[in-house]
């Protein structure tokens, strides 16, 4: 069978030319990258910022943190979120129970915060307060501890977790 002029030449160009191939080096390469974007992406351990400044006190808790607003205590400062909102000296010397300046950022939050909505829905009548870690030095005082707790309080935020350093000592003795 004879073939067609577009046949014949179709077959030539392929025997010059050779078929096309697939470059699998540039294709590894990119899945190589992927795999590595997906498993530095993918850990669920959740990490509290570090700081020099704070020491935190040592438990044996087994609850791991959740991803929330961190107000941090130091000995000298009072950070949100990594921003200053207060001086400890001068909230020492304040009678008041509720610290102004951390209030009005905490409020701030609180409006432009994702749980804000789901904060509105009511349980039997009751409406859940918003989420927050307390990141304490394990020497600060306990008078400015209570007004950090109230100020949060007052702001709506009812689930105040405190972090903690996990103490590995229980658990070996425990083991």
């Amino acid at each position: 069978m004879k073939q067609s002029y577009r046949a014949a030449r179709m077959e030539r160009h392929h025997k010059r030319f050779g078929t096309g191939s697939l470059n699998l080096v540039s294709l590894m390469d990119i899945f190589t990258i992927l795999v590595f974007f997906l498993l530095v992406n993918s850990s669920n351990v959740q990490q509290l910022p570090s700081s020099k400044a704070i020491k935190l006190p040592e438990s044996s808790a087994q609850q791991m943190p959740t991803e929330n607003i961190i107000v941090m205590v130091s000995n000298q400062q009072i950070f949100v979120q990594g921003i200053q909102v207060a001086n400890v000296d001068r909230v020492m010397r304040s009678k008041e129970a509720v610290i102004p300046e951390l209030y009005k950022e905490m409020t701030l939050k609180a409006q432009n915060s994702w749980q804000q909505n789901t904060a509105d829905i009511s349980i039997d009548g009751v409406k859940p307060g918003l989420q927050v870690t307390v990141m304490g030095d394990k020497k600060i005082p306990y008078k400015l501890l209570r007004k950090i707790l109230a100020t949060l309080s007052k702001a709506n935020y009812s689930d105040i977790s405190l972090a903690v350093m996990r103490n590995n000592k229980q658990e070996k003795a425990v083991r």
